[in-house]
């Protein structure tokens, strides 16, 4: 039987088609910096408070994620380039225009970067259709406008989407989704018409649930070579991803940055890693896995 939302299928990761990534890594390792724009005075959708702790402004909440993109991220982009590492952002697009010193310094790193919405205060979930048609086309034409580029990824801003989100990402265009993190490869999406490919993100090595609950900068180093320690050993077999999701308003901080080096430095000193983008991974995913894995569950089933 199928299990909802049935966009796809449950395959035990004990019996897949064996994943070999680019000159026989064991980890495709991603990083994907959250560089975002939150609203002032955002407008509230009737369901979700964008800034539930005050009336607005909540000027705390916003002037802590606004240092992210003044201070953060400028620190965060040096560690970053001292381990030429090519990021996959998750971009608030309205970040294009409002910060272009921002977005010319991604730009010109060649980093790829998934849609994040426009801001981090205005989600898609009570969206119509029609509404989330015209959002989807506004991020691909805002994307390229201001890149000249295609927009492939797609995670929802703050995590928001509909049940019909995927469907409407694969009919324009999209290569990829980022919203669900139930595996540790990518895996199809089941959708109406065209292909999907599901990049796991992260919620676990991200510093936004670790550091902004309880902030132990030592365990968020432990957990993140744990992690790839993990997935290292069993992509001997078959590959796996590793994502390192980071935020510039936690991880940009002074007495914090130097956590973000020792975690890259783990890392990439290791051999057998393929530190590479969404981009990147889906595309090679869908060019050499997509079938074979999309069809695999058949053979499974009594």
């Amino acid at each position: 039987m199928p299990l909802a939302p049935d966009r796809m299928d449950y395959l035990p990761i004990i019996d897949r088609p064996v994943i070999k990534w680019p000159n026989n890594a064991r980890v495709a390792f991603w990083v994907s910096p959250n560089i975002e724009h939150y609203e002032y005075l955002p407008t509230f959708d009737g369901k979700r408070n964008p800034w539930p702790r005050s009336p607005y402004p909540d000027v705390q909440g916003y002037s802590h994620f606004d240092y992210g993109n003044r201070v953060g991220f400028w620190r965060m982009l040096e560690v970053l380039d001292t381990y030429n590492i090519r990021c996959t952002v998750s971009l608030s697009l309205s970040v294009l225009y409002h910060f272009p010193e921002v977005a010319e310094a991604m730009i010109s790193r060649k980093w790829d970067f998934m849609s994040h919405g426009f801001y981090n205060t205005e989600y898609i979930s009570t969206l119509d259709e029609a509404g989330e048609r015209a959002y989807l086309r506004d991020n691909l034409e805002t994307f390229k406008r201001y890149t000249g580029r295609r927009l492939k990824g797609f995670f929802g801003p703050s995590a928001s989407c509909t049940d019909r989100t995927p469907d409407l990402l694969a009919e324009y265009g999209f290569v990829y989704s980022s919203d669900f993190m139930h595996d540790d490869q990518p895996m199809p999406i089941k959708v109406k018409s065209g292909r999907l490919v599901s990049v796991p993100y992260t919620v676990e090595t991200n510093d936004g649930p670790i550091l902004r609950t309880f902030a132990d900068n030592d365990y968020f180093v432990r957990i993140c070579r744990a992690q790839f320690d993990q997935l290292y050993e069993e992509g001997a077999e078959s590959g796996r991803v590793m994502c390192l999701a980071i935020h510039p308003c936690w991880t940009g901080q002074p007495h914090r940055i130097g956590y973000l080096d020792n975690v890259l430095n783990y890392i990439m000193s290791h051999d057998c890693v393929w530190q590479t983008t969404a981009d990147e991974m889906a595309e090679y995913y869908m060019t050499n896995y997509y079938d074979a894995v999309a069809a695999h569950p058949a053979t499974l089933r009594i």
